[in-house]
């Protein structure tokens, strides 16, 4: 018998894609898994001191490393840190770090200035790595881009190959999804007098919220039919648009708010007619294939990883929205870019 390999993963930020794919991976691979874990909060402080917290945990024997085959992080674990901080017995065992996201082609918010000093713990840990897995095309290759623009502008050095190294140990690896809770569910719930819209995306200025219910304060002045479901994470600070549009749109909403119940959650996907995104971010897209797989339409912005997810007829450009929302909701089949 083929012996089982023993994994320790690392993981600062245990929550949202990284929790999902982690569970994922101890449900379904058939390996021996250990897991060590921070909560999913305060994630520069992670990026920042979990490599010497987590190297501590190994120095006083808290996190075992004897007979382990490879260790699996997130790029929340900076692992050029790590690896130095390792006792030598130590330092040379594999490390595979998948990134579910990059801090280069994450957007910030207008008055706030870029800290490359994050996306350089991107490009350290990525150099560090035996091998890299990243979720998307788009996420490697804006990952890529964003490394070049800024060693470009290193003073006084050089780093050769970087580019070469990097592309000879990485592979492109969609997150497995688990569909069984969707696929147990009938479509019979989907029996709308009225078109109903789906918005299940984090309340969050890199979602850009403002795009989308710009466009339905607009279908609700034209008299267009339609009822909505929001729904996504929020946090205590969130986009104002939010607020504004519960009351505007009132008479229109069918659920607005996070959904606690997983069961619950699925249970709205299955009702939804059409999927929206207006994401100015995004790596890979679960909440979108989740819903889609609930037999929503998707309308999604010709940008990002949806090209590589979707085909041109589903992709909108951003000031193309509205008539593309209008025409979906008229049940044409297809969509103008």
């Amino acid at each position: 018998m083929k012996k089982m390999k023993k994994i320790v993963i690392i993981e600062p930020y245990y929550g949202g894609s990284h929790k999902a794919f982690i569970d994922g991976l101890l449900k379904n691979l058939p390996a021996a898994f250990t897991l060590h874990t921070l909560p999913a909060r305060k994630w520069k402080w992670r990026m920042r001191l979990a490599a010497p917290c987590f190297a501590a945990q190994v120095q006083s024997g808290e996190l075992e490393l004897s007979a382990v085959d490879c260790i699996l992080c997130s790029p929340f674990l900076d692992v050029a840190a790590f690896r130095s901080l390792l006792p030598p017995a130590f330092r040379t065992l594999p490390i595979y770090t998948y990134f579910h996201e990059n801090q280069f082609a994450y957007p910030v918010q207008v008055n706030d200035k870029r800290d490359f000093h994050f996306a350089l713990t991107n490009l350290t840990t990525a150099l560090a790595s035996d091998r890299l897995a990243f979720n998307s095309q788009y996420n490697f290759s804006s990952f890529l881009e964003g490394c070049r623009g800024l060693l470009g502008k290193m003073p006084d050095m050089a780093l050769p190959d970087w580019e070469d190294s990097l592309r000879a140990k990485t592979t492109i690896l969609h997150p497995p999804l688990d569909f069984r809770e969707i696929d147990a569910l009938s479509d019979s719930l989907r029996n709308n007098p009225e078109p109903l819209i789906l918005w299940n995306h984090r309340w969050e200025h890199d979602k850009n919220p403002e795009l989308f219910f710009a466009a339905l304060f607009a279908l609700q002045r034209e008299g267009v039919p339609f009822r909505v479901i929001v729904a996504g994470e929020s946090f205590l600070r969130q986009p104002k648009i939010f607020a504004e549009a519960r009351i505007r749109l009132a008479d229109r909403i069918e659920h607005f708010g996070y959904v606690e119940s997983r069961q619950d959650y699925i249970t709205l996907l299955t009702r939804a007619d059409l999927i929206i995104s207006t994401a100015r971010h995004e790596f890979y897209g679960i909440a979108v294939l989740e819903a889609v797989r609930a037999g929503c339409r998707p309308l999604l912005p010709n940008s990002l990883s949806y090209p590589e997810l979707f085909p041109a007829d589903f992709l909108y450009k951003e000031d193309n929205l509205l008539p593309n929302l209008r025409k979906c909701l008229r049940k044409t089949d297809s969509i103008d870019g």
